[in-house]
């Protein structure tokens, strides 16, 4: 009686969460004309791609985050996560080892750090809160012990041009964001990774006795978490220059609010990459907003907190209906 009950649901869910972005979307409509009312700047060319690329880091670490939360876990660790990947990243460039190379040395940093939470939680049946939180000290110390608490510089040429490129106007960090999506959401609607996703966070016990791997399904979400996780802080360090080992703060914070405003439900089962999309490009361009009305940082910080809260309300309110 389950399985057949969970295929008929299957679209019933892809329309939810397409109702649910358009409301995202909406959302996002509001603050664009409220700030493009409140400032001639907002809606110029050169604002909205600054938007877009500033708003690019937070999507990739929104996007592996919105995996996780469906799954029914939550990484707290992907801050630390990028910042140990970039300064080990770092430091091979710096040493003259190739590009290619030190950039898949990064990336396997960040999926190996996501395969040590998923592998507590999965098979050593620990809570994703206490393990990732764990993890957040944990690869924090890693980084500041590997580098003695000292930035990494001399970043080669080549690395940072590539970060810093462009495409037909288009930076290459945007291009990154909207290639990485479009696989993601292939994976999440249309293979049975996505399938095992959904059904693992909508109810395990039951994608259990369906024959769903669970215990493989949470590794893998958490070592895709801790690969985006690289690949945001590989695009920060090329635009800075260089690698910090206390880079990442409060970058969980800003993925959770991003998943959140996008649909994505904390108790498992429901998220959607487009919503995600939508839900970072609604920070990056509130934080913009508020910075082109000069409002102070802390104030920045007290909106994204609020909106948590108000995302949550309304997942509460529509959950089950």
């Amino acid at each position: 009686m389950t399985q057949p009950t969970q295929t008929r649901k299957a679209p019933f869910l892809n329309i939810k969460f397409s109702v649910r972005d358009a409301g995202t979307l909406l959302g996002l409509i509001l603050i664009v004309v409220v700030f493009a009312s409140l400032s001639p700047v907002f809606l110029t060319k050169p604002n909205l791609i600054n938007i877009l690329q500033q708003s690019s880091i937070n999507a990739l670490i929104a996007l592996g985050m919105t995996l996780v939360i469906i799954s029914g876990g939550i990484d707290l660790s992907v801050g630390p996560t990028a910042a140990l990947s970039a300064v080990i990243g770092a430091t091979l460039m710096v040493a003259g080892v190739p590009v290619p190379l030190a950039i898949m040395a990064s990336l396997g940093v960040g999926m190996l750090c996501g395969m040590f939470n998923g592998v507590l939680v999965a098979y050593g049946g620990l809570q994703p809160f206490i393990v990732t939180l764990g993890g957040l000290s944990l690869f924090r110390a890693l980084s500041l012990i590997y580098t003695g608490g000292n930035p990494v510089f001399g970043i080669p040429p080549e690395f940072r041009a590539l970060t810093n490129g462009t495409v037909g106007g288009i930076p290459n960090p945007v291009i990154a964001v909207g290639i990485i999506a479009l696989i993601l959401w292939v994976v999440l609607n249309k293979t049975p990774l996505g399938e095992y996703i959904l059904a693992v966070g909508g109810n395990e016990e039951a994608a259990r006795i369906a024959g769903v791997p669970v215990a493989r399904t949470k590794v893998a979400t958490f070592m895709i978490s801790g690969t985006l996780a690289s690949v945001a802080a590989l695009i920060l360090v090329g635009r800075l220059g260089a690698a910090e080992p206390t880079m990442g703060n409060l970058w969980e914070l800003d993925a959770i609010a991003a998943a959140a405003i996008g649909g994505a439900s904390l108790m498992g089962g429901k998220g959607s990459v487009v919503g995600t999309l939508i839900g970072a490009i609604i920070l990056g361009s509130l934080r913009n907003g508020l910075t082109l009305m000069n409002v102070q940082a802390f104030y920045q910080l007290l909106a994204t907190g609020i909106i948590i809260i108000v995302a949550m309300l309304i997942d509460r309110a529509t959950r089950g209906k």
